[in-house]
């Protein structure tokens, strides 16, 4: 009986998995494998195998994977080469595409063709131009997008550069009118052409964690996350890997509510890396109706409506501006996860405290990431070549800014991490957080205050503590500032957020307060540890769910299918209309109560492919004072199936 399914999140420290007993609707199992961003499969298959380890393989119905994959490869610029064709643009579109700027080494076509908002061609095709783009680039590129003026209104030319790709490369193709529905052809054009762009790493993410499947014997579909918290096959996402955007942002939200059991709350996820901060009304995320917003591209991807801070456990502390101690955006390893897994680490900062000299980077390591090294710079391979497979310490490896330099490029490819203080330490300290070596953040916390300001004689372990209550302040105040940002229409600034984020509650002779309407539900690894002093500053309710370290996987698990379908109706006057689809070119039909009703119906086959129940909401656009359907003037059909994956 398949009566379980798994859900499994890979995230900037941990990759997490878990297994769900689908009927009892309860978490049976759960397991986490350290990330391995050089290759994302090893840890999805360490994983795997840890939560499998009850032998439920043979009753899991499906698994289902959050992912950052694709958000990453867009925010750093990777990806595979690709060709861009352009139907019916003219100079100054294409220049509004953004393409050449989000991706330098794209090949661009801008050919003849393309439609009218009534869904008449402007040209005919330029097949001939088109043919010529394919063969000379068909060597040089992995993949197409193609883009063309109103295929939303008509998607036949775009169709028939895919049947020539097919024909001439064999390579994927990227349409952009099955992405968006979006009239803002520039716009279309960018979200296609990023995701041609990263469709070859999604497709290698989904071979090898279909590969570990098999290797634990599980014989169930894959399905992966999207960004508006619904999940689609794998075989939808190889083509359409865009959509994967805010994957782990989105699958927290459904987690959450799941754990919690509340349908409007406010999600605040605490990674290591970042805090991702939603709401959700009546069951369901708030969607960002203008398209996700990703590396500073401006989307047409519908995706959760959510804000993403550079505030995690993992975040690195630093000196700020007036002496007291901050937190930077960029995430490291902690101290304590570094001794726990490196015992000689508290050694050699034990020898690091002893030195009466000291040194600028004690307390900071270098760590070497698993995968292969690949073709590197000199200077980047020389250094690369200090740095072993145990940690190694900062000092000993930066010789002069060019190798500072250096290293920040290697740290950016995956290829080392950086170790050193962090709020996880600071809890460590502070006897709120355990799992790992608290000896370790011991002395991360007195070569911080060395490093900072005069570290007295007498009580080392006092001293430790004061360093790490600063650190905790530090993270809790940046934390209530992250969520008033999210939830107010007007950011809350200067003395007011400032006394509210702080705890303090005064404004000279005035007492302020602000606080969230739903409650907080706290979920990730550092929730517990740092949110119910948030709340108590806040006075808000906060909740901690069980098993909310996982609450992405477990959102995986439990989230269900959608298939949404948008078919226009416009007027070709005098009772005539067109029904515009995405199934081929308009639809001509005589009477106004005739073509609402084929276009609901192509809308309702379109939405119901998954065999879910299908809801249908129409905007009209009538004239005035006109009873009935005589006076419609354009119409749109919206249609939303929704399916349990499981059934």
């Amino acid at each position: 009986m398949l009566s379980c399914a798994i859900g499994i999140d890979t995230g900037g420290t941990y990759t997490d998995a878990v297994v769900i007993d689908l009927a009892a609707r309860r978490v049976r199992a759960r397991a986490k494998a350290l990330t391995t961003r050089g290759d994302l499969a090893v840890g999805i298959g360490e994983a795997l195998g840890a939560v499998l380890a009850d032998g439920a393989a043979a009753e899991v119905a499906y698994v289902a994977l959050s992912t950052t994959l694709a958000t990453n490869a867009i925010v750093e610029g990777h990806g595979e080469p690709i060709g861009v064709i352009l139907l019916g643009f003219d100079a100054a579109m294409a220049e509004r595409t953004g393409i050449a700027r989000a991706i330098p080494d794209a090949r661009l076509l801008n050919a003849a063709g393309g439609h009218d908002y009534a869904g008449d061609a402007v040209a005919p095709l330029d097949e001939a131009a088109v043919a010529a783009f394919l063969r000379d680039t068909a060597g040089t590129v992995a993949a197409y997008a193609v883009a063309a003026q109103y295929s939303v209104r008509n998607p036949t030319h775009e169709t028939r550069v895919r049947e020539l790709a097919a024909a001439l490369t064999g390579h994927p193709v990227t349409l952009s009118c099955e992405l968006a529905h979006g009239l803002d052809a520039p716009r279309r054009a960018l979200t296609a052409a990023l995701n041609a762009r990263i469709i070859g790493r999604i497709t290698r993410l989904i071979a090898a964690v279909q590969a570990g499947m098999a290797r634990h014997g599980i014989a169930a579909p894959l399905h992966i996350v999207k960004g508006d918290g619904t999940l689609a096959s794998a075989a939808e996402i190889a083509a359409r890997p865009i959509e994967t955007i805010l994957s782990g942002p989105a699958a927290s939200t459904i987690g959450a509510r799941f754990l919690s059991g509340l349908d409007d709350l406010v999600v605040a996820d605490v990674g290591g890396t970042t805090t991702d901060i939603g709401v959700l009304e009546g069951g369901w995320p708030r969607l960002d109706r203008s398209g996700a917003l990703v590396g500073g591209h401006r989307t047409m991807v519908q995706a959760i409506d959510m804000r993403t801070f550079g505030l995690g456990g993992d975040s690195e502390v630093a000196m700020q501006d007036g002496g007291r101690l901050g937190l930077r955006t960029n995430r490291i390893w902690p101290l304590a996860l570094l001794g726990a897994r490196f015992p000689a680490v508290v050694t050699a900062m034990q020898a690091m405290l002893a030195d009466p000299e000291g040194e600028p980077n004690a307390g900071r390591f270098a760590l070497r990431l698993p995968g292969e090294a690949g073709e590197l710079p000199a200077r980047e391979a020389e250094l690369l070549g200090r740095i072993g497979s145990a940690p190694v310490a900062l000092g000993r490896v930066l010789r002069g800014p060019l190798a500072r330099r250096a290293l920040d490029r290697l740290v950016a490819r995956g290829k080392v991490a950086l170790a050193g203080f962090t709020p996880s330490d600071a809890a460590h300290v502070l006897e709120r957080q355990g799992q790992w070596s608290r000896p370790a953040a011991l002395l991360g916390a007195l070569l911080l205050a060395r490093g900072t300001r005069m570290l007295a004689e007498g009580d080392r372990e006092a001293q430790a503590r004061a360093i790490a209550a600063e650190v905790f302040d530090a993270m809790v105040t940046a934390s209530a500032h992250a969520l008033l940002d999210s939830l107010a229409d007007a950011p809350l600034e200067g003395a007011v957020a400032a006394a509210v984020a702080s705890g303090r509650g005064r404004v000279g002779g005035l007492a302020v307060t602000a606080a969230p309407i739903a409650p907080v539900v706290a979920v990730g690894g550092p929730a517990p540890v740092f949110y119910p002093e948030l709340g108590r500053r806040l006075g808000c309710r906060i909740v901690l769910p069980e098993h909310g370290d996982v609450a992405n996987a477990v959102g995986a698990a439990v989230a269900v299918a959608k298939a949404r379908a948008v078919v226009d109706i416009s007027s070709a006057g005098m009772g005539d209309y067109r029904v515009h689809h995405a199934a081929g070119a308009p639809i001509a039909v005589r009477g106004a109560a005739e073509a609402l009703d084929l276009a609901c119906r192509l809308a309702r086959e379109a939405a119901g492919r998954g065999g879910g129940v299908v809801a249908l909401h129409v905007e009209r656009i009538d004239l005035p004072d006109v009873p009935g359907d005589a006076g419609l003037i354009a119409a749109t059909v919206f249609a939303e199936g929704v399916s349990s994956v499981g059934t």
